[in-house]
């Protein structure tokens, strides 16, 4: 079955035509001029900002000038990751979408449902009659996965509306009344080289199979961190042996859960059996420790490619090492006020050695701006006590709930007459970009709410058909009720 052919129609052909262009983050050129032209071809008004960002003004249904101007927003880049193995140019190609069941998911990569089903409904609504509106400014942002610099760079005046629908969450029946902050440390090791050892046998030692996921969304169900694992099996080998490391490698994005990570480490000859047994061990510790959450988990041990990096000094090694073992990583509070919510979380999200240091990076959330403080604050000290150098910048504003949201109210009672039921109402343990634009436009009131997404940031995602049929006819009912 085509994407084209799934219902609504008017929405799931948006969707199509977004995933054939590629839109990674900082490359939405393609998915920028697409929306641009959607917009011309029906004779809408539509800009574009010097950052990249896109609003397009779509006129009130007739009788319904009047209303208040509402904002759809959503943003034009993707995550971009992919299956080891697989052969995919983000930078040149979009992803292959494709029907499973009752599911949407791409062919070994990231599918771009988050956020481009979002984008596809604000889409829709320019050629669908049924749907009753006043005035609409769709707000497409760019670069909200690695950095919301399209956000940051939103000039208040470039909008009239003072209400806005985020579409950008990935929970079906729940709206998200607030969401957390979060900032990234840069991290640099400084390395030494030694000559190759004589008598070593270089091997490469490798994490793979797990689940990865979001780092926010996913972060407080204990999924496993590649990075994580290959060190504690590698601190242990150097506890027992005169193991030599050459490098150590694993995650490629800030805001995603490492689900493989690699290592070339240099053990005396006679004891590669010993170090491809310890490995064996720590693989079924690990496999204990995770139960059913990570079914996929492997470890190989190989011989390392003649291409292989000579062996770091002792003391950076040890340095390496003993940092990623400190640094942290998981859900580090949990929320009083809602259940179920992860409050503060930090992730482990990079390591990538060159020949003359180890680059991490780490990525810290909480709906408590001082806790997120404390804990990069934390990053940081570690990193002094280590004789490393950490920058932090790129940080981002929480969201705030508001109860008394008009926006809230009015989806309560469409969502109670539409399905008979209340929705689930929370916040979201991720970095929406309400906060930035709650903080450029005081007194914006805003909601977010999406279709069933699962697995985003990871070759995993899919969404639920059925559920983006529901979040589609759920926008419209809030649009008709404001109106």
């Amino acid at each position: 079955m085509r994407i084209e052919s799934l219902e609504p129609g008017v929405l799931w052909r948006h969707f199509a035509a977004l995933a054939a262009v590629p839109r990674g983050s900082k490359n939405e050129a393609a998915a920028a001029q697409y929306v641009m032209k959607a917009a011309a071809e029906r004779g809408i008004g539509a800009e574009r900002d010097s950052a990249g960002n896109v609003v397009i003004r779509l006129p009130a249904s007739p009788g319904h000038e009047s209303a208040e101007t509402v904002v759809l927003q959503g943003h034009l880049d993707m995550v971009c990751e992919k299956n080891a193995g697989t052969d995919h140019d983000f930078d040149n190609r979009g992803v292959r979408a494709v029907v499973d069941g009752e599911w949407v998911r791409a062919e070994g990569t990231t599918l771009g449902a988050d956020n481009g089903i979002g984008v596809a409904a604000a889409l829709a609504l320019l050629d669908d009659r049924s749907a009753v509106h006043g005035p609409i400014e769709i707000l497409l942002t760019i670069d909200e996965e690695s950095g919301m610099s399209g956000a940051k760079a939103l000039k208040a005046a470039w909008l009239k509306g003072r209400r806005m629908l985020n579409l950008d969450s990935e929970e079906d029946g729940t709206l998200y009344v607030g969401c957390a902050g979060g900032g990234n440390s840069e991290i640099e090791i400084l390395l030494r080289r030694d000559p190759p050892p004589k008598g070593f046998k270089a091997l490469r030692v490798e994490v793979s199979g797990l689940r990865g996921g979001h780092s926010g969304l996913n972060i407080g169900e204990n999924r496993a961190n590649a990075i994580k694992l290959l060190v504690r099996l590698l601190v242990d080998a150097a506890d027992k042996m005169p193991l030599k490391l050459g490098s150590i490698d694993g995650g490629n994005k800030h805001n995603a859960i490492p689900r493989e990570a690699w290592a070339v480490a240099f053990v005396p000859s006679r004891r590669e059996d010993t170090f491809r047994k310890l490995a064996a061990e720590w693989r079924d510790v690990f496999r204990r420790e995770s139960g059913t959450i990570e079914p996929g988990l492997r470890i190989a041990v190989a011989p390392a490619p003649p291409e292989r990096p000579r062996p770091m000094t002792a003391p950076a090694a040890r340095r390496t090492l003993d940092l990623l073992a400190a640094l942290p990583h998981g859900a580090l509070g949990m929320s009083q006020d809602l259940p179920n919510l992860v409050e503060t979380s930090s992730n482990l999200a990079v390591a990538a050695t060159s020949e003359r240091s180890v680059r991490i990076v780490t990525s810290s959330r909480s709906s408590v701006a001082p806790t997120l403080r404390a804990v990069l604050g934390s990053i940081a000290a570690a990193c002094r006590l280590a004789g490393v150098e950490c920058v932090q910048a790129g940080g981002y504003p929480g969201w705030k709930p508001n109860m008394d949201s008009h926006l809230l109210r009015v989806a309560r009672e469409t969502c109670k007459a539409m399905y008979g039921a209340d929705p689930k109402v929370t916040a979201i343990h991720a970095g929406l970009e309400c906060g930035i634009i709650g903080e450029a436009i005081p007194g914006m009131d805003m909601l977010s709410f999406g279709p069933q997404i699962e697995g985003a940031h990871s070759p995993d995602e899919r969404v639920r058909v059925a559920s983006v049929a529901r979040f589609y006819d759920f926008l419209k009912g809030v649009l008709r009720a404001l109106a």
